[in-house]
């Protein structure tokens, strides 16, 4: 069976860096994907997908992106669940990158950068 996934779309806010106990980088961010048609206003939509981003490839992209970046993410869907506060249980639906890379940072920027974790 194949699970793979291949994104590309700009981040919604400034990655945040960090570690885990056994002190391996993570990142949580969120992509936005624009559609490729319009909406009855005449304007395109956007789907937010959250994404995971391990080791080096999250170091990076804590190093070199910001907001509004864009980034190309091929990766595997996944699901994982926990139980909140409430005592309700929680899905969570995300794509945890393999490989992460940057086409673009802010309109003054062209870079590509290729990070595999």
């Amino acid at each position: 069976m194949l699970n793979q996934v291949t994104l590309v779309g700009r981040l919604t806010k400034k990655p945040e860096l960090r570690y885990t106990l056994e002190g391996k980088a993570v990142m949580n961010v969120t992509l936005a994907l624009n559609r490729q048609y319009k909406n009855s206003a005449g304007e395109y939509d956007a789907d937010f997908v959250l994404c995971t981003l391990w080791n080096k490839a999250a170091e990076n992209t804590a190093k070199y992106c910001t907001k509004g970046s864009i980034l190309g993410v091929v990766g595997k869907i996944q699901t994982r669940n926990y139980e909140n506060q409430d005592g309700k249980k929680v899905y969570v639906t995300e794509v945890v990158a393999d490989s992460v890379k940057f086409l673009g940072g802010k309109p003054s920027e062209d870079r590509e950068l290729h990070i595999t974790t």
